[in-house]
């Protein structure tokens, strides 16, 4: 019965350790991507990063133009085209 018994849950049993041995066997592959992952740079995340660049530079921009209509309106005698920052250069 104890023989018969054992025989039946060895299945069991032996699924749970072949699980673990294949989460150990692979966990050097997965530490390894990972540290990739994170020390290179993907496409979408050059593209996402360029994009905030752009747009900081564009409120820059949009704020020294600001500036300068402000100031024209003030001194309309020493008005000149503007010639300030300009996002993209």
């Amino acid at each position: 019965m104890r023989k018969s018994l054992l025989v039946a849950l060895l299945p069991l049993l032996a699924g749970g350790c072949i699980s673990t041995v294949g989460k150990v066997v692979t966990a050097p592959v997965r530490i390894v991507s990972k540290g990739v992952d994170w020390t290179t740079t993907s496409q979408s995340e050059a593209d996402r990063n360029y994009g905030k660049k752009m747009r900081k530079a564009e409120e820059r921009e949009g704020k020294e133009r600001k500036a300068a209509e402000k100031a024209c309106r003030k001194n309309p005698d020493e008005c000149r085209p503007y010639d300030g920052y300009r996002a993209g250069q």
